[in-house]
């Protein structure tokens, strides 16, 4: 195979969704199927923006712009690091975040409910003043949580100091030091003591079965952001204990737990969770106030 048997991003867009379902990808880092990754992969390689691939698919390639296309199609198929690891890019909404092996890639359904300020559970966004994000990784969520509500500081916490050193180029980049503070911290320990009006977190929740099981792309992601023991819930069970003193007497708690709705009901049904809707329907983020933790 020689760079003249493709001339155009059609060529190489048909030749990379064969290869990837040949080589049985798994695809949960942002695109739903092979073509979606493979469309992505290439408008990147090539700088082409990224919503825009019908009026380049006949444009006529370069060979040395065919053969970067072509070695990050063989990176992807060989080595099943995810599509955002080769990028070192990662998308929430509109927001795009430098990601690398450092954090696990962003994917999140807080995500969809940040730019609607949780309405209708959070009265009036502008009072908003200090939020606590827990296990922060890239920094992504605490990002989008700052822009959301304008007059609001964010503790963003993680316990690896080189997930940080990716969110502090986070902050950076969206110009939010002062206002996103990222802290080094096995959850609260290092906390400052003050009241959150908010806290949210997307922590690791997998239980041990499924971890056991996890495709080979996962398993190229910091384990410790993923497990969260026999039932998923252990930095659960420890972000919901120590909720309590550190919420505002109105604040409220937000927790993803994923696929791991059937364990967090059986850990927590004392507590009365309400379940928020998000585009996969109402399993994946619960919400706990202040008074029920009391």
């Amino acid at each position: 195979m020689t760079t003249t048997t493709f001339t155009t991003p059609r060529d190489l867009l048909r030749y990379a969704v064969t290869r990837f379902n040949g080589a049985k990808l798994f695809f949960g880092h942002g695109s739903a199927e092979a073509l979606d990754e493979a469309a992505y992969l290439i408008l990147h390689t090539l700088h082409l923006p990224l919503d825009k691939l019908d009026p380049f698919l006949d444009a006529r390639l370069l060979p040395d712009e065919v053969l970067k296309v072509l070695a990050v199609i063989e990176r992807r198929c060989t080595t099943r690091v995810p599509a955002a690891y080769i990028t070192n890019q990662a998308w929430l909404g509109t927001y795009a975040f430098y990601v690398d092996e450092r954090v696990i890639v962003p994917r999140s359904f807080i995500a969809e409910l940040i730019p609607q300020q949780f309405s209708p559970w959070v009265g009036d966004y502008e009072n908003v003043e200090n939020i606590l994000e827990l296990c922060t990784g890239s920094g992504c969520l605490a990002i989008m949580l700052a822009d959301a509500f304008p007059n609001s500081v964010v503790d963003a916490v993680d316990i690896s100091s080189d997930a940080l050193a990716v969110a502090e180029r986070n902050i950076r980049d969206y110009k939010l030091d002062g206002r996103v503070n990222p802290i080094c911290s096995d959850l609260y320990q290092n906390v400052p003591f003050k009241k959150y009006d908010l806290i949210v977190s997307n922590p690791p929740y997998v239980n041990s079965d499924s971890m056991s099981k996890l495709p080979p792309e996962y398993l190229h992601e910091p384990q410790i952001a993923l497990g969260g023991g026999a039932d998923g819930m252990d930095l659960v069970r420890k972000i919901i204990a120590g909720a309590a003193e550190r919420l505002a007497p109105d604040g409220l708690l937000i927790i993803e737990i994923g696929n791991e709705r059937e364990y967090a009901e059986a850990a927590f049904c004392d507590l009365g969770l309400t379940w928020l809707t998000t585009s996969a329907g109402d399993d994946m983020v619960f919400m706990i106030g202040a008074d029920q933790l009391q």
